[in-house]
């Protein structure tokens, strides 16, 4: 049952005077349950306990995280068709999407319960003593990472499961030992409160410390705020856009204790069709790339916003046969009216730019809350000269530059922004003859795709989802995958410790029989 209350730990609690609901943007009405704004006495006294769990949870094994994180999963599938419906209430989105998302929120959270109970992920270094070392002797250096302490993850709009409560901040900062305050997107406020009731419920169940987790709502900004200037917090995730990531980033650097932001934001995802694909593919192409456009309504933070080509008749027949494959496809619906109405108004900013032609757009009647799509082209030298065209357009819209040679197409990938994803759609025999292209490409994005489409993102080790700024606010790391836990810890080293009072995976004997890098050796033995 969904009560508009805020979990602080495992308390429900309503202080806060403001009220606000969440819309159904299919039948274009308010939602029925009012949610309370969590209160700055609930932020502090979440943060005061998640501080309290963080000097016991941090410690806690491998085996008893893991056995947590999969108890969360057990109690998200255990909400049933509660849990869908209120998702496909709240954002739109069609039931087959709403199933698909659960089962990645699962996984994701089952992946981490494997990493930590497996435990080789602490990468444990050991440098042994060596006393009779001339001129000085060498002390016995052991390191490992350590969570940071309890941490900030705010909910995006696009993804009410797999990015938001139990999402992949949320399991990573856990896995690392991590209490977690989630900032509950208003959009889907009811899906964040069955979600968090799941993880409060599995938290009690595996003897996890009260206030491992909170759940906090929010209709507007100040409760982001106040959590992310908060003292007891140090660390914050974050998916969305670019005006909101940095805002966050700029709060947590002016704080007197600056603490890292992983902020995942914008990206237009450039595809480079090279000539030889175009001329043998084009038609299946752009039937292709329609598809991706337009998917989930172009509400895709890996959406192809951009498409980069060569003059000439090949990429003349492709832009027209994408033309008419986009119109083909039914308009899908936005999340929010908030978020459609954003879409038209960068849309029009887009189009109100000289040298910028709208080549096709859906043409018939649409119900609210549904986005018609768009295809527009523009010269090379105009999109070189003017970086307003470089923005992204959240929604289901693309723009064809037409490059005059491949010294133009390399100059305008150099130009651009960090991406989370590039792709070059090629024939075999192209990749070497633009070697050049594909350099520029990979410094400006944290993906390269070949012959593929940029939408969809794999949840395994190799998954870089991230990208040089403004994709994200620190390329060395990923948000998806097992690897994303390093974004929640740090290096720490016991120099000349007792063995019996060193940590498990630092200790002698290697009791969790770990892989260790010792004296730059990676080996499982006991030392």
């Amino acid at each position: 049952m969904i009560t508009g209350k805020n979990y602080i730990g495992k308390q429900k609690s309503s202080k806060g005077e403001r009220k606000f609901k969440t819309f159904n943007p299919l039948s274009n009405t308010e939602n029925e349950v009012a949610f309370a704004e969590a209160s700055t006495e609930e932020i502090d006294n979440a943060l005061d306990l998640a501080w309290q769990a963080f000097e016991e949870f941090r410690n806690y094994s491998g085996s008893r995280k893991s056995e947590f994180l999969n108890a969360i999963a057990d109690e998200i599938e255990a909400l049933g068709e509660t849990l869908i419906d209120t998702y496909c209430s709240e954002s739109g989105l069609p039931v087959g999407r709403a199933i698909g998302e659960r089962g990645r929120t699962m996984f994701q959270l089952r992946s981490f319960a494997d990493l930590v109970k497996d435990g080789n992920w602490v990468e444990a270094n050991i440098d042994t003593a060596q006393p009779d070392r001339a001129p000085l002797p060498k002390p016995d250096i052991r390191k490992m990472l350590i969570p940071l302490g309890p941490v900030v993850v705010f909910g995006a709009s696009n993804f009410p499961l797999a990015y938001s409560t139990a999402g992949g901040d949320t399991a990573a900062a856990l896995a690392a030992g991590c209490p977690v305050v989630v900032k509950s997107h208003p959009m889907h406020a009811g899906t964040g409160e069955l979600v968090a009731s799941a993880i409060i419920k599995a938290a009690e169940k595996t003897g996890m410390p009260n206030g491992v987790f909170s759940n906090l709502n929010s209709s507007g900004i100040e409760v982001g705020v106040k959590l992310v200037q908060h003292p007891k917090v140090k660390a914050v995730g974050f998916t969305g856009s670019i005006r909101g990531g940095r805002a966050l980033y700029d709060l947590a650097a002016k704080r007197e204790e600056p603490i890292p932001v992983f902020a995942e934001m914008g990206s237009i995802n450039p595809v480079v069709f090279l000539p030889d694909a175009l001329k043998e593919r084009g038609d299946v192409l752009a039937k292709y790339y329609a598809g991706s456009v337009t998917m989930g309504a172009g509400q895709f933070c890996t959406n192809p916003g951009l498409l980069l080509g060569i003059k000439g008749d090949h990429l003349n027949h492709f832009i027209t046969k994408l033309s008419e494959a986009i119109v083909e496809i039914e308009p899908g619906c936005m999340l929010h009216p908030n978020i459609i109405g954003t879409y038209e108004k960068n849309k029009k900013q887009v189009m109100a730019n000289a040298g910028l032609e709208l080549v096709s757009e859906y043409a018939e009647e649409v119900g609210a809350n549904f986005a018609k799509q768009a295809v527009t082209t523009v010269e090379g030298a105009t999109f070189l000269e003017n970086t307003a065209l470089h923005q992204e357009v959240f929604g289901p819209f693309t723009m064809v530059v037409q490059c005059e040679d491949k010294a133009q197409l390399e100059a305008i990938i150099k130009k651009l922004e960090g991406q989370l994803t590039g792709t070059l759609i090629a024939e075999g025999m192209e990749l070497s003859k633009y070697a050049s292209v594909i350099e520029a490409l990979k410094n400006r994005v944290g993906r390269i795709i070949f012959n593929g489409v940029p939408t969809g993102v794999e949840v395994c080790p190799s998954m870089v989802h991230g990208g040089p700024y403004p994709a994200s606010t620190d390329s060395r790391f990923t948000a998806v995958g097992i690897h994303s836990i390093q974004r929640w810890v740090r290096p720490f080293s016991y120099q000349d410790w007792p063995d019996q009072f060193l940590p498990e995976a630092l200790k002698n004997d290697n009791p969790l029989g770990i892989l260790r890098l010792v004296n730059n050796k990676n080996t499982k033995d006991r030392i």
